[in-house]
């Protein structure tokens, strides 16, 4: 079986895992998702993450951030899609809850946050809003 949208598949079984209340989950890897990963835990959305050697692509076994019992990501949504791809400029970069949330962004200097592009005057594609 093939995967057309890694990124929406990583996000899906999150957004699962956050349901069932698991403490780690398991995600297939790939670079955009380490980045994505190292974004989640500088802004404290996760504990941590780790890379899993299998003898396949490898995975990234998330740990999953619970404050008193309610999950540090309420909601994790995919936003730019194989079928629609989402660009935005520099002037145009979207903040998510008045920037309470967090939208992540893939530049040409690397996938960043909303307020990293801010302030480096980039645009690029959204690649998905977490609050």
């Amino acid at each position: 079986m093939s995967r057309t949208d890694l990124i929406a598949d990583v996000f899906t079984i999150i957004r699962n895992a956050i349901m069932i209340k698991r403490d780690a989950v398991d995600v297939p890897a790939s670079s955009n998702i380490k980045e994505i990963m190292a974004i989640l835990k500088k802004n404290e959305y996760i504990d941590n993450f780790k890379l899993v050697e299998d003898k396949k692509q490898g995975l990234v076994r998330v740990y999953l951030r619970y404050l008193s019992g309610k999950p540090a990501i309420r909601n994790i949504k995919r936003i730019s899609r194989p079928g629609l791809r989402v660009y935005v400029n520099a002037k145009k970069i979207p903040s998510v809850l008045r920037g309470r949330g967090l939208a992540i962004i893939s530049t040409s200097k690397g996938v960043i946050t909303d307020k990293e592009a801010k302030e480096q005057g980039v645009g690029g594609e959204v690649i998905g809003y977490i609050w």
